[in-house]
């Protein structure tokens, strides 16, 4: 009975996890009006491009990481939450 109850305690504890959207709002700036920040793989320049950021992109900030003195944010865009990925917090508002 204890077996079953923590299992539908899990299940019921990832089911609620999914969907929900946590962060704070922000909003990609300063790239330049020819220029895209890149949404990386992980939080560096090693790591694969994503896909390119105008300015004015709404954003879903995360946790952010500092690596080799950088401060990158995890990020997922607003109008698709599934795309997630790293950007540098340099180019965003409010961090």
């Amino acid at each position: 009975m204890i077996r079953y109850a923590f299992t539908a305690l899990v299940a019921l504890t990832l089911l609620t996890g999914c969907g929900t959207v946590s962060g704070s709002r922000t909003v990609v700036e300063r790239t330049g009006p020819e220029e895209l920040l890149k949404l990386r793989a992980g939080p560096g320049l090693g790591f694969s491009v994503i896909l390119g950021l105008p300015d004015g992109t709404e954003l879903i900030r995360r946790d952010c990481v500092t690596e080799v003195g950088q401060l990158w944010c995890k990020v997922s865009l607003a109008d698709a939450p599934a795309i997630t990925g790293y950007v540098s917090a340099d180019y965003l508002s409010g961090v």
